[in-house]
């Protein structure tokens, strides 16, 4: 069945908006990110989770002029370990599924190396040539330096995003990608591990970091705005902090 999606913008204290997904709500009153996740539990369903960057697109596209950060539903879940995810919405990171290198991964403390090349893992702020898949499903090595969390931004920016899952790295066209560099050469691929949640308790590893962020880094700051004045990028701030913020209701089928 066809389904038509109508975007709303009101000038009420409660700004709708009609995504995908998801019945997106723009609240303007100034909360910390607890009390503003108790009042998304009570009057909606929980603050916003994003799936991806269509998700994300929308809400930038209708952003009111005078909110420039707003709470959303991801934070930092302290005492956990960090798990491993894909870059790609929608690709589910599966230990039986990895091929490490021997002694790989290593060195796994809250500090240690959480990104990954082809099956190894190493500093998200080591500066490496990276892979991506475009959307006619064809695989492109860029030889140009960058660390990982700027070479997402620009696959995302420009293409799909980095090359992510088993399936994808498998595939006789990365070796052919991947052989002028030789078999030396560290290359970034889309795995990254981290301890970020989402406050409804949904699995998506979909993130939108700006381009500052450390993934190496413990913050102090474990509660996630979206930035509209960075393209709707995400920063960790302080959960004290009263801010704006963005409810959602179930989803729209």
């Amino acid at each position: 069945m066809k389904r038509t999606f109508v975007f709303v913008l009101s000038l009420a204290q409660n700004h709708l908006i009609v995504s995908q997904l998801y019945q997106y709500h723009y609240v303007s009153e100034e909360k910390t990110w607890t009390e503003a996740q108790q009042y998304c539990s009570q009057k909606h369903t929980d603050l916003a989770t994003v799936t991806n960057m269509k998700d994300m697109k929308r809400l930038i596209s209708v952003s009111l002029g005078d909110i420039k950060e707003a709470w959303i539903g991801l934070y930092d879940q302290r005492n956990v370990n960090r798990a491993w995810c894909w870059s790609l919405p929608g690709v589910e990171f599966n230990k039986s599924e990895t091929n490490w290198a021997a002694d790989e991964p290593n060195n796994l403390g809250s500090e240690g190396p959480n990104c990954g090349i082809i099956w190894k893992n190493l500093s998200c702020n080591d500066r490496q040539y990276f892979l991506y898949r475009n959307s006619s499903k064809k695989y492109h090595l860029i030889q140009e330096k960058k660390t990982w969390t700027e070479a997402q931004s620009y696959c995302r920016e420009k293409h799909t995003d980095l090359i992510s899952g088993t399936k994808q790295l498998q595939d006789e066209e990365v070796k052919n990608e991947t052989s002028s560099v030789g078999n030396n050469t560290y290359i970034l691929i889309g795995l990254f591990r981290e301890k970020w949640r989402w406050s409804d308790g949904s699995s998506f590893s979909f993130r939108n970091w700006t381009k500052g962020f450390d993934y190496q880094a413990e913050y102090k700051g474990q509660c996630a705005t979206t930035v509209f004045g960075d393209g709707g990028r995400w920063k960790n701030e302080n959960c004290n902090e009263k801010k704006p913020f963005i409810c959602y209701d179930g989803e729209m089928f």
